[in-house]
Formats: C-alpha cells, structure tokens, sequence
C-alpha cells in the first residue's frame, strides 16, 4: 500500500478512462436501478443515524463546512424518498448526478491521496458514510463500497470502528446496494441545522436488529517508513427477542496512516 505519485497527466487519463467505463455499466449492465420516490414515508423505521455537520478539525478552514452543508442540501434532495423495490438495486451517483458549479455545488473538502484539498462537491462523503453505515444495520445487501485509503485522523472522539464508512468519487467510486428480499426499502436523508440525519425505512416491519464491532484490529511497519492500519468488521444479527442468529463478515479494511500511530495521541479537534 506505499502512496503512488501519478503525474496530472496520467491522473487526469485515468479519471475519464473510469469515468466512461462506469457510463458504458450504467448503459448496458442488467442491473435496474432504483429511481422511483415517493414523498409519504413508509410505515416502518429500519434504523436511524445522525452525524454532526461541523467538526473543528485542525488546519481545515471553516468555509469548508459551511459550502459542504450546502452540497450536502442538494445531494440529499436528488435521494431522500427514493425507494428500492425487490431486485433493484441502490447506486449513490446514478441518483445524484455529477456535482458540479452549474447545480450549484460549492467547493468543499476533499480527501486526496492522504491531503486535505478542496473541490467542487466536496464533503459528499459524509453522506455516503451515512447511508453505508445505516445500510449495515438493515437486510439490504452492499454490492459494490469502497474503503477509505487513508486514515487521516486519530480516533479522538471516534463512535463508530475504524473503516466502517464508505468514500465516494464521481462516478465509478460508487456506493450500491443491492435489494435482495421480497419488501420495499425507502431512504429519507434530510440536512438539519447541526446533523445530516437518515433513515431505512419500509413497508414490513423489521424481524432483525445488528450490531456492528471490530474483531481484529492491528498496525504494521512498511519497508517504505509509514504505517499501514487494519482490521476486519463484523455484525451480529439479533432476532425480536435479542437473540443473536447469526454472525456475519462484513468487510476488511486497510488504511495508510497519516500520523504517528504509536505516540499518545492530539485532539484533531
């Protein structure tokens, strides 16, 4: 996993390459993906999540956060409603689009190879990590996700484990899932004046609950001089009566570190 620097250039070339491929799937793939919304909710809430819109990070200006809660109105308004039907499928970027000025996407910030920049949509991720995260606690099944490279804050204030989200980058880094059981799934995700805040719900009620946790976790020394952290997530699925049914893998993660692992550690915030 030892960063690799590529030219503008051949970044650039490789973008609109994947670019076009993703295009070509979305044409031609035999995948029907979810567009149908409806404004009425459905009976059931699956499960609920909320993240803070502001965090005081350190060496990231504020302006920032304010245009990305002004992405993050606009994305949400392109999927709350949304339902996923039996057999359809859930893909984050053929719902919203390309973020761009014309829409009335701002700059925000973006994570790039380790860095904090800035970019046109940015901040867009904190959207797909909620709806990945929220995905984990329903019976809707993630087809395609991708981890975050790096890991670029301590664990200060962390609530959920390390690699439990999902980044996102227009438009063949996407975030799907897939709806392989017989009921409708609804997704309401609404940007409130300190949260972004979403929801599952659906047209049955929930026969399961899940609690997510890391098994293993471990940090090991590259020849390259950095850290590479890992670890594996599971989820124990609870029936009515909170007896555990079954206990699922979910995904294994590995991320560069961007700071010294082994020191005690600084508020990023």
């Amino acid at each position: 996993m030892r960063p690799v620097k590529r030219s503008a250039l051949r970044m650039h070339a490789g973008i609109t390459y994947y670019r076009w491929k993703r295009y070509a799937k979305w044409l031609l793939g035999r995948k029907t993906f979810a567009t149908k919304r409806e404004q009425k909710p459905l009976p059931y809430v699956v499960f609920r999540h909320k993240t803070p819109l502001f965090r005081a990070l350190r060496n990231v200006d504020m302006w920032l956060q304010h245009n990305k809660i002004t992405n993050l109105h606009i994305a949400a308004n392109q999927l709350t409603g949304v339902v996923v039907q039996p057999g359809e499928t859930f893909s984050y970027w053929y719902l919203i689009g390309k973020p761009t000025s014309r829409k009335g996407y701002k700059e925000g910030m973006i994570l790039s190879h380790g860095n904090v920049t800035s970019g046109t949509g940015g901040g867009l991720c904190q959207l797909s990590n909620l709806i990945y995260w929220m995905t984990l606690h329903s019976p809707l099944t993630v087809t395609e996700r991708y981890r975050h490279s790096y890991d670029v804050f301590p664990d200060t204030n962390r609530k959920q484990p390390f690699g439990s989200g999902a980044t996102c980058f227009y438009n063949y880094m996407d975030l799907q899932i897939g709806n392989r059981t017989d009921c409708c799934y609804q997704l309401n995700v609404e940007v409130t004046n300190t949260h972004l805040v979403g929801e599952w719900r659906s047209d049955t009620p929930p026969m399961h609950t899940y609690e997510i946790y890391e098994r293993e976790h471990w940090i090991t020394p590259e020849y390259w001089g950095g850290y590479v952290r890992h670890n594996t997530i599971y989820r124990k699925v609870l029936n009515l009566d909170r007896v555990e049914v079954d206990d699922q893998f979910i995904a294994e993660n590995h991320a560069i570190m961007m700071y010294e692992p082994f020191l005690a550690e600084k508020s990023s915030f």
